[in-house]
């Protein structure tokens, strides 16, 4: 038999499940994040504390044989992240944008992307801090995170992260006519890059002055 609600009662059912409704919704609301935290993740990430110039870091990760043997479906050969923060000198806040430097396995050529990234979010991945870094024109994106150390002494590595992003060829250009996409497959979707020296992500700034701004050179 069917069960008639009064209509007091179907009010209340409605503002029972408004509320619920809401409170899934705010849930899925990345959290968020003080400027204590952003400040404590700009310096794990960059490795030192973000001064009002540009301050760089660079992660880089090349795949051996037998990493790529063990995942036939990885199509990425090796990437490298250029991350970079500066203080707008109209805003108080920092501002991130980033490089990406991409080969593949089964595909000639160097490819890049890059993008500016909205402010850090905690998403709910045991509340983990990310940058979020969106590319224009429905470009897709990436998001930036800090990889969990795996001994007491390592050095901070990053972690990409990916849905799809826009990519095109470094050595052309026209990007348009090389614009392409990676898109995240079964080994796609996140990658560990380990820190490294700035002049390993030197081919990712094609402005000679800033590059040797960067560089110090």
């Amino acid at each position: 038999m069917t069960r008639i609600l009064s209509i007091p009662a179907f009010a209340a059912a409605l503002l029972v499940s408004a509320i619920a409704g809401g409170t899934a919704r705010a849930e899925d609301e990345p959290t968020k994040v003080s400027a204590a935290q952003i400040e404590a993740f700009d310096t794990t990430l960059i490795g030192r504390s973000v001064s009002k110039a540009k301050t760089y870091a660079c992660f880089i990760r090349k795949y051996d044989a037998e990493h790529l043997a063990a995942h036939p479906k990885q199509k990425v050969s090796a990437m490298k992240l250029l991350v970079t923060v500066e203080a707008p000198s109209s805003e108080l806040t920092y501002s991130h944008s980033f490089r990406l430097g991409v080969k593949f396995r089964d595909r000639k050529g160097d490819f890049q992307s890059a993008g500016s990234c909205n402010h850090a979010s905690i998403k709910d991945a045991g509340g983990e801090v990310r940058l979020s870094c969106p590319i224009d024109c429905e470009g897709g994106g990436i998001e930036i995170g800090i990889a969990a150390s795996r001994k007491p002494q390592d050095k901070a590595a990053a972690m990409v992260r990916l849905e799809a992003v826009r990519i095109w060829d470094n050595d052309s250009k026209a990007e348009e006519e090389t614009a392409d996409y990676l898109k995240a497959g079964a080994d796609d979707k996140a990658f560990r890059l380990e820190r490294t020296s700035l002049k390993d992500c030197g081919s990712l700034v094609s402005d000679d002055d800033e590059r040797i701004a960067m560089l110090g050179k």
